[in-house]
């Protein structure tokens, strides 16, 4: 019996893409503006996942819908944008409704534009499954028409400066997306405390505990792993509620609890560095200063 490929399906091209999703062939090769109402995905390709070797960006109005995203999903039954990056690892479920519109870009259109460079500065892209981005009304209005704009310049006759017009229409697109993720950050507060005080609990359990002895100093990349996110947004987040962000706030608790070692036991600076779980007592040592203005001893010190 052959064993069925479970690998996700990698598709580069986004006219191999146009062609899976039984839409025409795009205007350009290296971005395209599809009307999600238009796509008619053959179910040999709903049951696997893929990867897109280029930007996605989503806008959607309908009410029932789910993409699978890495290990979870973007959840769209209220409606929102989604953003992935290419080699992201992407799936859909039979039942979904796309109703909206949905921009493919291919890196190599970003080519020779600060663009190819920024572009990755937009921490949107790499969120968590479960964050798209809600749209009020008025934005709606706004993130539509930037869309609209990007799809006239494609049906345009080409020419020297198409490529510049939509070049600045995504970075407009890209610059109120982060505005209005901004502003989400802002009216979910109260999620995000919740958020806020479940990272203090892990911090303060992963010390208490000890885990520092097995399995070294606690990472950003744990903390989202433990609370449901991503890194980035882990720490945009937090900057926004604290001004700190994931590594700074893991270093505030880890300097809490090496000043209450250094107080409260008899251990030595090395094996206070130890207990914290750093490979070397310089690193310690650095870090405590950085934070303290001290060094570990001389603080010590201060207290016998």
């Amino acid at each position: 019996m052959e064993k069925k490929d479970n690998s996700p399906l990698k598709i580069t091209t986004i006219s191999e893409l146009h062609q899976i999703l039984n839409v025409p062939k795009p205007l350009h090769p290296l971005i395209s503006l599809v009307d999600n109402t238009e796509i008619s995905v053959d179910k040999t390709y709903l049951d696997r996942s893929f990867t897109l070797s280029f930007f996605k960006i989503s806008y959607k109005f309908s009410e029932n819908g789910k993409m699978g995203y890495g290990q979870g999903y973007y959840d769209f039954n209220e409606g929102g944008m989604m953003f992935t990056a290419p080699n992201q690892v992407l799936s859909t479920e039979e039942d979904s409704e796309y109703h909206g519109y949905t921009l493919f870009i291919h890196q190599d259109f970003l080519r020779n534009y600060p663009l190819a460079k920024n572009i990755k500065k937009y921490g949107f892209f790499s969120y968590d499954t479960n964050e798209a981005l809600h749209l009020s009304d008025k934005e709606k209005t706004l993130i539509v028409g930037l869309l609209n704009n990007i799809n006239d310049e494609l049906n345009t006759a080409i020419d020297e400066i198409s490529q510049d017009v939509i070049i600045s229409y995504i970075e407009v697109l890209l610059n109120y997306s982060n505005r209005f993720y901004k502003r989400q950050f802002i009216t979910r507060k109260v999620v995000n405390n919740d958020l806020l005080s479940k990272m203090e609990h892990l911090l303060e359990d992963y010390f208490n505990q000890q885990k520092t002895l097995t399995k070294g100093l606690p990472t950003v990349e744990f903390l989202a792993s433990e609370l449901n996110l991503s890194p980035h947004y882990l720490s945009d987040m937090l900057r926004n509620l604290t001004g700190q962000n994931a590594q700074q706030h893991i270093h505030e608790k880890l300097i809490e609890k090496a000043k209450e070692y250094l107080t409260t036991t008899s251990f030595s600076v090395s094996e206070v560095a130890y207990q914290l779980g750093f490979e070397h007592s310089q690193s310690f040592n650095k870090l405590f200063k950085k934070k303290t203005n001290m060094t570990p001893l001389s603080y010590k010190q201060s207290f016998n």
